[in-house]
């Protein structure tokens, strides 16, 4: 990820619509590609403050309504939802903003949703809705469990739980992923190294490439790296998984314990961790610190050497401040050479201009 920078000379950054040291409001440039200065022309429109671009803009629906989304459309934009960013028009299913809090958990939702997408467009992946054409049309829902109207003590039951996933390109998120709190209390009792929300957005695509680019296409080959999904069943590998735990020395195969129930999720963990090593390879390589690569281009041995050493300072950087380590995996040999199945895959998948 870059850093940006405001007209008044002050850095700023992906999540950002306001400057912290002018106050003057900013957005996302579809045109130029830039967190850029929003500038007010007499008329009222919005112009990209990035003097080679200059383009009019409009401030995203869920932006100027809502405040949970920082990017913009081109003010000439036409067609139905013409209002709504390139990555807002991929929501289906929004939270209940009637109920005290939901907008700013769906905030946290949506950044974690942009720095997916950023990611997938500096790997050049495709994606895209209905509308455009794309199968499977990419689409999100965010949700919350159903309240208990009786307000009695009991277990939520299933129809009232909403279970994050995805199913034939529409990722679903529980609502209370936004949440710090249960967030953390689900990272301890399921003994995870990182539980975060962009983690979840990063594993969930995951399924999304497999049916994209794997299924009906290169099934067998992916087997032979990730073992057979058929057999088990995914309904029998998750009944085994969750009354017995993960495979004992899990960590010499695999690059997480969840990625050992099936290997449709052993996929999905891997393709996660590379869409990790690849948003913090980006961030290093462009803010600077030594030792990094640039991940799109570089090969794969390249990429983990880097990410390990980087992991090693960062880790190291974490643990003087008493926080979790950055880099939990351990890229062992064999879980290498999973992560370089996902690299040529994604690089053979990549859209050229």
């Amino acid at each position: 990820m870059k850093t940006f920078q405001c007209r008044c000379g002050n850095t700023t950054f992906f999540e950002n619509s306001r400057c912290i040291s002018c106050d003057h409001a900013l957005g996302w440039c579809p045109a130029c590609k830039n967190m850029t200065t929003l500038a007010s022309a007499e008329d009222g429109t919005l112009q990209c403050g990035h003097e080679v671009c200059g383009v009019l803009l409009i401030k995203c629906r869920n932006y100027s309504v809502h405040n949970v989304c920082n990017r913009c459309c081109m003010q000439d934009a036409a067609g139905e939802d013409s209002d709504l960013c390139d990555y807002c028009r991929h929501n289906d299913t929004i939270p209940d903003l009637s109920v005290p809090g939901n907008r700013e958990m769906w905030l946290r939702l949506e950044e974690a949703k942009r720095r997916l997408l950023y990611t997938l467009d500096l790997l050049k992946l495709p994606y895209g809705t209905e509308a455009d054409g794309f199968e499977p049309s990419l689409a999100f829902d965010f949700k919350a469990d159903k309240p208990l109207e009786d307000k009695r003590w009991r277990s939520l039951r299933k129809q009232e739980r909403v279970f994050t996933g995805h199913a034939d390109g529409k990722i679903t998120i529980n609502l209370r992923e936004a949440d710090p709190v249960e967030r953390e209390r689900s990272r301890v009792l399921f003994q995870e190294a990182h539980r975060t929300v962009v983690g979840h957005f990063r594993h969930e695509i995951a399924h999304f490439y497999w049916q994209m680019l794997v299924q009906d296409i290169c099934e067998e080959d992916c087997k032979v790296v990730f073992g057979d999904h058929d057999d088990p069943s995914y309904s029998d590998a998750q009944k085994l998984y969750y009354e017995n735990g993960p495979k004992s020395n899990w960590q010499a195969e695999y690059v997480s314990a969840y990625a050992t129930m099936h290997p449709w999720e052993d996929f999905a963990e891997t393709f996660a961790t590379y869409l990790d090593m690849v948003s913090v390879l980006d961030t290093a390589w462009n803010v600077g610190i030594n030792g990094g690569c640039e991940p799109t281009t570089a090969d794969l041995p390249a990429m983990v050497d880097a990410y390990i050493r980087l992991g090693v300072v960062l880790n190291e950087t974490n643990r003087a401040m008493g926080l979790i380590d950055l880099v939990p995996e351990i890229l062992t040999t064999m879980v290498a050479a999973k992560l370089e199945y996902v690299h040529d895959l994604i690089r053979s998948a990549a859209v050229t201009p």
